[in-house]
């Protein structure tokens, strides 16, 4: 059944993309383990990485576009979800170490014998087990979103109203998570891991199936967002978007249905974020900044509001570009850029990238149709009457 509902969902555009998605999952771990080094072909583990990084931001912009684009909530705090996925996977990695690290403590991180706490604090107990990092994983952002949620839209919170204060939400996390007394490292954070699932994390396979783990999040990812939009939640969820007062007045419960988007949404991106750590090596309090949150909403707009598709791929080509510019002459300016974009795009494309190819493709495809149905019955010998006679 659940298969079933995942899958008709897609329209010819999804089942490209989903087919696009898959096929460079495993091309590009095929390429860069298979092919010899200094290959035309052969893709380098660096580039392996890189791409798993946008892939996971790739997932981040879908759980936003899920609430923004179908529901009207503008999220600003986005990032917290993604950052604590992250923190999650970062204290299973950390407790991995063992004895290899710095200290030689075979229980506490390095960080905590430097700073001399005399025993592991009770809320890393279970993080040496996997299944248990993975369900904190989701539990943890999907709590928060819960109670931040359910006070929130209780209270009839929307508008600019909601954005500012899920940027507060995510700026306290940020100075909480400074403190070196908070138990996850203080301003340095996670890092130096050494083994995941007891493969070693740096090695190029565990790099490369890291890679083809998060293509697959992604895929999964979007057929859930796709099975909520195309069904009646979705229809709902529209409606609240369009005319929040008139969905009300017609007996819906508003603020269930944006609730539950909602913590589906940091759910989301908590898996993005404990994929995201593994793959870059390391997370601190930096990725709780209010400007990452920000930037994700830009990745949305840029790609297409609405259109999912174009969420993901926003992400990619936004950093992409901040990939490219960061590393030569114009990397000082990159912030300036990204405004620059943003209210070009705002201006000038305000479907962003995918929305606007499809208002030009749409009715594009309506008159080729109209024009091959007009066709078909010429040749059938049918003909519409005249409106004179």
């Amino acid at each position: 059944m659940m298969p079933h509902v995942l899958t008709r969902s897609l329209d010819r555009s999804a089942t490209v993309f989903l087919i696009v998605v898959a096929a460079i999952g495993v091309l590009i771990p095929l390429s860069n383990l298979l092919l010899p080094a200094g290959s035309l072909l052969q893709v380098p583990t660096y580039l392996v990485a890189l791409s798993g990084k946008y892939t996971c931001y790739a997932i981040l912009a879908l759980a936003i576009d899920l609430i923004w684009g179908y529901c009207g909530i503008l999220s600003l705090g986005h990032g917290a979800f993604f950052a604590l996925g992250g923190y999650a996977m970062g204290m299973y990695l950390m407790r991995q170490i063992g004895s290899r690290g710095v200290y030689g403590n075979p229980v506490l991180p390095d960080f905590m014998v430097f700073l001399n706490y005399p025993k592991l604090p009770w809320y890393w107990n279970g993080f040496d087990m996997f299944w248990f990092a993975a369900l904190m994983v989701v539990l943890v952002p999907g709590l928060l979103a819960f109670c931040f949620g359910w006070l929130a839209f209780r209270s009839r919170v929307t508008g600019v109203y909601l954005s500012i204060i899920t940027q507060a939400m995510t700026y306290a996390l940020l100075l909480g998570f400074f403190r070196n007394d908070f138990g996850f490292g203080g301003n340095n954070g996670f890092t130096d891991f050494k083994d995941i699932l007891g493969f070693n994390v740096q090695a190029d396979g565990t790099r490369a199936a890291l890679f083809a783990l998060s293509c697959v999040a992604l895929i999964i990812g979007f057929l859930i967002c796709r099975a909520v939009v195309t069904s009646k939640l979705g229809k709902v969820l529209i409606a609240i978007r369009d005319a929040e007062s008139r969905t009300r007045f017609l007996g819906y419960r508003v603020e269930s249905y944006k609730l539950f988007v909602f913590t589906l949404s940091a759910c989301m991106a908590g898996v993005a974020g404990a994929l995201y750590v593994p793959q870059v090596g390391i997370i601190n309090p930096s990725e709780f900044a209010p400007g990452n949150s920000i930037e994700a909403v830009i990745w949305v707009a840029v790609g297409g509001r609405g259109t999912l598709i174009g969420a993901a791929l926003g992400a990619v080509v936004v950093n992409y570009a901040k990939t490219y510019f960061t590393s030569g002459p114009l990397a000082p300016y990159w912030l300036f850029m990204l405004g620059a974009l943003f209210i070009l795009v705002t201006l000038l494309l305000p479907r962003g990238i995918v929305g606007t190819f499809n208002s030009w493709w749409d009715p594009w495809k309506a008159q080729r149709i109209t024009a091959s149905a007009a066709s078909a019955a010429r040749e059938d010998g049918v003909s519409e009457p005249d409106m004179a006679e």
